[in-house]
């Protein structure tokens, strides 16, 4: 069965066909959001920080950390990002004990959080690019990471799911020239928004098959991109996850918050028996004791 080990200092996260559904949290991470942006450029960590550990109660395997901000003053993201990456991981580690996910398209950005990051991070990401595989597989092998492997080159992203999976193919094939396993690699089979593309679902999942049966590697998604431009799209990513579950999906980079996404999560992993004993379902759905309640019980056990 292929694996891919991601650490902490103390925790150990598994990706993998035989595991429970892997959950990366997707929240730290400035793109879109105005606030933590603003934020970021303040050095105000505090919505970084109350986003890892809210992250982490609903139930993220994994923190995917990116520090993408366009500074005003430098918009230089070869100068700014990497020393903002480092303050961001060093910050979150401190605050959880879950393992990371570098998250950043400046290679000088990614190295600079491998550089402070403990455990075995997961590294997000490599392209088909030639520059990319070029400098960012030298990474890998380096701190000897598994990778996020996304499924586009230099001709962009394709709509052919053929062309997807040939890239995925290529960057397989050109870490193994630089050592690297096939269970270090992630791909990204890339999940086009439903509402622009009447196939995009099954695109991703027929994809997700045949890397699954043919590279023998885990898979991930942005799992939003499904429902972009819909109403009720947490509905939509809800029905999404478990089906592409069943096709092979082994983690997603996403937003844990979304109680309905979790708990359709949750219910896939016990229907698929990567939930031993139904443990995760029913701590997740067991009613609140009420304060005192507890005490009461065990009190009246003691006295028979």
């Amino acid at each position: 069965m292929t694996r891919t080990i991601i650490e902490s200092a103390s925790k150990t996260a598994i990706i993998g066909f035989d595991q429970p559904f892997c959950v990366i949290g997707e929240r730290i991470n400035p793109t879109g959001r105005k606030k933590l942006a603003a934020e970021l450029e303040a050095g105000d960590f505090s919505t970084v920080m109350s986003d890892a550990l809210a992250q982490v109660a609903a139930g993220a395997t994994i923190l995917d950390i990116n520090a993408g901000v366009v500074y005003n003053s430098n918009p230089n993201p070869n100068e700014t990002e990497p020393p903002l990456m480092q303050q961001v991981i060093q910050m979150v580690q401190d605050l959880v004990d879950i393992p990371l996910c570098i998250d950043s398209s400046v290679p000088a950005a990614l190295e600079a959080g491998l550089q402070v990051c403990k455990g075995r991070p997961l590294l997000n990401s490599v392209t088909g690019e030639e520059d990319k595989l070029e400098l960012i597989l030298p990474l890998v092998k380096k701190y000897n990471v598994p990778v996020v492997a996304i499924s586009n080159d230099d001709t962009g992203i394709s709509e052919d799911p053929d062309v997807r999976f040939a890239v995925a193919k290529k960057i397989v094939e050109r870490a193994a020239d630089f050592g690297i396993p096939a269970h270090d690699i992630v791909v990204d089979p890339l999940v086009m928004p439903i509402g622009a593309m009447a196939t995009a679902g099954l695109q991703v999942f027929e994809l997700v098959r045949r890397l699954r049966m043919e590279l023998g590697v885990n898979t991930t998604c942005g799992a939003s991109n499904i429902s972009f431009g819909l109403p009720n799209r947490n509905g939509v990513n809800a029905a999404f996850l478990p089906m592409a579950m069943a096709s092979g999906m082994t983690s997603a980079i996403m937003n844990p918050m979304h109680s309905l996404e979790m708990d359709a999560i949750r219910a896939a992993n016990l229907l698929t028996n990567n939930d031993p004993h139904g443990g995760a379902w029913i701590k997740a759905n067991r009613a609140p004791v009420a304060e005192g309640e507890g005490r009461e019980r065990s009190g009246r056990r003691r006295r028979r």
